[in-house]
Parts: structure tokens; C-alpha cells; sequence
């Protein structure tokens, strides 16, 4: 059957909103950190969206939508939400955007390498090549002497490890369980995770930084409806490079917002990571 052109095009603008979407976060984060918006207030507000999001169709379904016989993983999917977004956000505090997006692509090398002795999963020689290529990319960005904070690199490079979580144990939640109520747990764990921590970190908010806050709970989440989407209409293999856009996109907000430039080193290693991710993602895609 020849592969639907029409489908293609529609998954692949999906996909490219969802990157547009992913940079916009990524602003939001660096423009309400440097207001002095605590970390924790902003993670509370993204994962009181994602509540908000699935709440009608948990009112619709009543406490049916919990039901479930894997509750430790549901708990450690939560969990891993939580820890990687907690990272993500820290990370874009203290490293500029560029650097911090490119660490994040790393977490299709470490899903590789946890795929085969956690999931049993065949790993072919492209995602290995991928795999390998994109941790060297990672050395050259921070070999010794780089002018990068190595907290901060510590931080995305956690966040991407703790994706992995995510990936790996949604795989297993969606053979027993169904995506509502994989998300339904998702927005309970990680709202009720970080409700103590915002109510801890609490500052007072003046309008604007509200306003962001809403913005941040009620449009982010749409990130993972675009994806979901771009994959339902378009072919995995055809669509999966359109969300890299991304890098661009912070790249170039970053220099001309922030005057965030990286070394030549660091664009180096970036494009050896994009490459990298790029190589496994298309061919995780087609192995599926």
C-alpha cells in the first residue's frame, strides 16, 4: 500500500506545531524563571493542566478511569513525570536554551539503552549507531574547559535519563491499561507531588506572572495532543524528524531575545546529538 501523501503533510505540520509549541515552553520557562517565578510554582501549574485536561473525561468516566491492577507503575510513571520535568525546568534556569534543548534530545539514546535489558526489545545496529554517535556528541559539548554549568548539564542530562522512565513504562502500562487512564494517574501523581513543594516555594504573584501561569497550564499540555494526533494522521518515519524543529526554533529566540550564542564546540556536539537522535528516532519508528 503506497503511504498517504495527504496524511504525511497533516502529521508532519502537527508535529512541527507540537516543536513551535515545545520552544514556546522553553521561552515561558526562561521569561517566568527571570521574574523570580519559583521553579516549583512553575511545575505545579504545568501539572495542574495536565489534571485540567483529562478531568472532563474523568468526570465522564467517574473513579472507573483509575482502575487498574499495575498501580506501582502507574506510581512510577507519575514519578518519572515528575522527576523529569522537575530537571527539565531547573535545567533552562542555568544553561541558555540551545544547550539545554540539545541535552534533552538524549533521551532517545538512553531509551535504547535501557529498551533491550528492561523490555526485551531487539535493538538494531541503526539505533546503536545513533545511540553511540549521540553520547559522543554530549562529550564534545561538555569536554573539559567548556564554558558550560555543569549543574545545569547535569540537570537535562537527568531529565532526559528520567524520560526514559516515562517511555519504558508507558509501553508497558498501554498492553494492560488504556491511555486515559495511563494520563488520568499521570496528573494525579505529579499534581499531588508538587503541590507541597509550590505551597513551600510560594512568592507572591502579580498579575502577569499569573497570567503566565495560566497560559503554562491551559496551552502546554496541548503538546501532547499535537503529537498524538501528528502520529495518528502521518507515518512515524516520515514525521519523527519535523519535531527537532524545535532546536531552531530556541536557538534562534535565544540569540536574538538573550543574545544566547554557543561555541563552536557546542554546535558541534549539537549537531552530532541531533544527528544522533535523529538516526534513532526514524529508525524506532520504522521498527514499529
Amino acid at each position: 500500500m503506497r503511504p498517504d501523501r495527504s496524511g504525511n503533510l497533516k502529521g508532519a505540520a502537527l508535529m512541527s506545531a507540537a516543536a513551535v509549541l515545545f520552544a514556546a515552553e522553553v521561552l515561558m520557562i526562561r521569561w517566568m524563571t527571570t521574574r523570580g517565578i519559583p521553579v516549583e510554582l512553575q511545575l505545579a501549574a504545568r501539572a495542574f493542566g495536565q489534571l485540567l485536561w483529562v478531568s472532563p473525561r474523568i468526570a465522564g468516566s467517574g473513579l472507573a478511569v483509575f482502575r487498574t491492577r499495575r498501580l506501582p507503575m502507574h506510581l512510577l510513571r507519575g514519578t518519572s513525570s515528575l522527576v523529569c520535568w522537575g530537571l527539565y525546568y531547573y535545567s533552562f534556569s542555568r544553561l541558555d536554551m540551545a544547550t539545554g534543548t540539545v541535552l534533552s534530545f538524549t533521551n532517545v539514546m538512553f531509551t535504547t539503552l535501557l529498551a533491550a535489558p528492561i523490555l526485551g526489545e531487539r535493538v538494531d545496529r541503526w539505533r546503536w549507531f545513533g545511540t553511540i554517535a549521540g553520547l559522543l556528541g554530549v562529550a564534545v559539548m561538555l569536554r573539559p574547559g567548556a564554558q558550560i554549568d555543569a549543574l545545569g548539564a547535569a540537570a537535562a542530562i537527568g531529565a532526559a535519563i528520567a524520560w526514559c522512565g516515562i517511555t519504558l513504562t508507558s509501553r508497558a502500562l498501554t498492553r494492560t491499561d488504556s491511555t486515559m487512564t495511563v494520563l488520568a494517574w499521570v496528573g494525579v501523581v505529579t499534581f499531588g507531588g508538587m503541590l507541597p513543594l509550590a505551597i513551600r516555594a510560594w512568592v507572591p504573584l502579580d498579575v502577569l506572572d499569573i497570567a503566565l501561569m495560566l497560559v503554562m497550564a491551559t496551552v502546554m499540555p496541548g503538546i501532547i495532543v499535537l503529537v498524538t494526533e501528528a502520529l495518528r494522521h502521518g507515518e512515524a518515519s516520515a514525521i519523527a524528524p519535523f519535531q527537532y524543529l524545535r532546536l531552531v526554533v530556541v536557538a534562534a529566540a535565544g540569540w536574538i531575545l538573550f543574545g544566547e550564542v554557543p561555541d563552536l564546540f557546542g554546535w558541534i556536539g549539537a549537531a552530532i546529538i541531533l544527528g544522533g537522535a535523529m538516526v534513532v528516532s526514524i529508525a524506532e519508528a520504522r521498527r514499529r
